[in-house]
């Protein structure tokens, strides 16, 4: 483990115990500046341990933060319940923003600064314009996306992701980073909460559960998720089993004879691509599987972020599966739980237009069941 001290904090440190701030301040410095000044003044700094084992230090909360991490920054919007602080994110991320609820919420995330792409190599000279005061990046994607940063004289928090427990301590990271930390021990508590919640209902439904799956597309070809991720969890937690549970492929494809073989009776549909229940209807090799005979396949939501990953509305998400998965609940009780959860969340009153728009009524209007979800 070691501690990462930059030379640009170095050097603002310097200048703190020197006095130059004030000097600063008189020949026009930030207000974001002056606040870490006085903060570090205040000896209001904070370190920070990452999923690396890595200690980050801090002169106080941090008021710019750049994400190069995909679901990140709907999780720090969560934490912080506000946009203002994030300068910075993944393209992958803004297209997310702009398609779904968040720009909706947060109109400025529709016109974030991009710092990195889906190979998450960080754009420094972006970075240095923004210079953000910590920098959140993948922890286990090797050296080469984090030594520029850092190399750069940013700090960097990173993370390990595909369990329940890394999407915990993100929530927890980001609240140390905003200066919450009790606003990351409640949201941590409602998930914990809505865990234990789930498994009671599950544990009332039959034995025999729905055989289900995660499917996406890349150009001509279908992928899918297995076990070994947060599916694993995720599925098994709303009552499905997981037809992909050992599934091993280095690149996630899957074939239609394999499909066909594993015979799901229910069918998501991830929100990374634009693939619609129509268009697993109309592919004929897919025809006789029981999800598709039964009109049972479903888009993913798309609210802060896309709901299918680890995310500050993952409970959300496992209540919404659940409803796809046994039909006929209660789903005014859900559509009042989506309401109260974005106003926790996010500070923001969503109307019933919305959550159809979240639920993606549009594309699942003709898929079995999803009439529960009116109004």
């Amino acid at each position: 483990m070691s501690t990462q001290t930059t030379p640009r904090r170095r050097a603002a440190r310097s200048l703190l115990a020197t006095g130059l701030v004030t000097a600063l301040a008189l020949t026009g410095c930030s207000s974001r500046d002056e606040a870490q000044a006085e903060g570090a003044a205040a000896g209001e700094s904070l370190t920070i341990t990452d999923q690396r084992g890595e200690t980050i230090a801090l002169d106080g909360p941090a008021q710019k933060v750049a994400f190069a991490v995909m679901p990140a920054p709907s999780i720090f919007a969560a934490v912080d319940r506000s946009y203002d602080r994030i300068v910075g994110i993944n393209s992958s991320t803004l297209k997310a923003n702009q398609g779904g609820m968040f720009a909706t919420m947060f109109p400025a995330s529709a016109s974030s600064a991009t710092i990195a792409g889906n190979d998450f190599m960080p754009n420094i000279e972006t970075l240095l314009e923004l210079d953000p005061d910590v920098v959140v990046q993948w922890g286990d994607n090797g050296p080469g996306v984090i030594d520029p940063i850092e190399s750069a004289g940013f700090p960097v928090v990173g993370l390990e992701y595909g369990t329940q427990e890394d999407l915990e301590t993100w929530i927890t990271l980001f609240a140390q980073i905003a200066g919450k930390p009790e606003r990351g021990e409640h949201l941590v508590s409602w998930q914990q909460a809505q865990i234990e919640e789930m498994r009671g209902k599950v544990a009332e439904k039959p034995a025999e559960r729905p055989r289900a799956m995660m499917l996406s597309r890349t150009g001509d070809a279908y992928n899918t998720t297995t076990g070994a991720g947060y599916d694993g969890f995720q599925f098994d937690l709303v009552g499905a089993d997981l037809v992909t549970q050992d599934f091993v492929s280095d690149s996630g494809q899957v074939n239609p004879e394999q499909i066909l073989d594993w015979d799901p009776e229910v069918i998501f549909l991830s929100g990374f691509d634009e693939m619609t229940p129509e268009d697993v209807y109309a592919d004929p090799r897919l025809a006789s599987v029981k999800a598709v005979a039964d009109k049972r396949v479903y888009k993913t939501p798309l609210g802060g972020y896309r709901w299918q990953v680890p995310s500050a509305e993952s409970p959300l998400m496992w209540a919404w599966m659940h409803h796809v998965l046994y039909p006929g609940q209660d789903t005014a009780e859900f559509r009042a739980d989506v309401k109260a959860g974005f106003d926790d969340l996010f500070a923001y009153q969503i109307s019933d237009d919305e959550i159809d728009k979240v639920l993606r009524t549009d594309l699942n209007k003709d898929s079995a069941g999803y009439g529960q979800f009116a109004r």
